[in-house]
């Protein structure tokens, strides 16, 4: 019985196994390989492509960029969800509120792009009802600034991170509180305890596993919100919003695969720490 449980094991993780090798494994292992060899001739070159590729100022100030924006977004955006869901929690009809909240997600990229434009841009809505609030108090004339052209772009990219992301967080933080036994909630009342109590002792000890969720899924989402920054911006953005991706693609439109390699295995790298950090800070507090 014993072996024929473990046949249908295999024969089930088989095929995904063959998917993930074929399809990801062995490309990221070509990928490692051409990190250390030259970009036309393919020949072993050791450590230079790294090497170029610290010293390249581009590739710092897409680190930089893509770091601050992973660690003001993924708060922000992990604070917002959980505040959300538990207002939405106390709602009679939740459910089909959920559905609402999931709505960004099915958006086309190419129409939040055209809304952020319509509304951020010189001639955009935001700059005309600045113009408008500032003819009625008399304090400032027409306002022409392009905030995707200057530093704001960077909070322009965040709140429209946020906005995509917020239904999921919102929707895996529901989950987890309804998941909490009501029992519990009922008998810390009983015991005189208060709301914020609840919440401290009950609630978030019996949410750390949607926080694990909603972290990891978060902080891999943050790595895609190029096509967002590229519709809007273009190949060379503002300084503020120029991450790995926009560098990514510039190197891949110059034929320049070798520092791409180099940078494609240290950004795998330093994923593969996080999450591998995040798993054991999460085993850590089961214990």
């Amino acid at each position: 019985m014993l072996k024929k449980k473990r046949k249908f094991f295999y024969l089930f993780v088989f095929p995904g196994f063959a998917g993930i090798m074929v399809f990801v494994l062995l490309p990221f292992g070509d990928v490692v390989h051409r990190s250390f060899t030259t970009a036309v001739t393919g020949q072993f070159n050791g450590l230079k492509n790294y090497q170029a590729i610290f010293q390249n100022q581009a590739f710092v100030l897409a680190v930089g960029n893509t770091l601050k924006f992973t660690l003001v977004c993924i708060p922000l955006l992990v604070l917002l969800g959980f505040v959300t869901a538990l207002l939405l929690n106390t709602l009679k009809k939740k459910r089909w509120i959920k559905a609402v909240y999931l709505f960004p997600l099915a958006m086309p990229t190419a129409t939040i792009v055209m809304v952020w434009k319509m509304t951020f841009y010189k001639q955009g809505f935001l700059n005309l009802g600045l113009t408008w609030l500032g003819e009625q108090l008399g304090m400032w004339g027409e306002v022409h600034k392009d905030h995707l052209g200057t530093t704001a772009a960077f909070w322009v990219l965040v709140g429209s991170y946020i906005w995509k992301n917020i239904g999921y967080t919102v929707v895996l933080w529901l989950a987890g509180l309804m998941g909490i036994p009501e029992g519990l909630l009922e008998a810390a009342r009983v015991d005189g305890a208060g709301k914020w109590k609840s919440l401290w002792y009950i609630v978030l000890p019996n949410l750390k596993g949607s926080l694990y969720t909603i972290v990891i899924l978060s902080f891999l989402n943050s790595f895609k919100i190029y096509r967002e920054a590229y519709l809007t911006a273009g190949a060379y953005p503002d300084k503020s919003i120029y991450l790995l991706q926009h560098l990514f693609n510039n190197w891949f439109v110059n034929l320049e695969l070798d520092k791409m390699a180099a940078a494609a295995v240290c950004t795998g790298g330093v994923l593969l720490a996080a999450i591998l950090g995040l798993q054991r800070l999460w085993d850590k507090n089961e214990r």
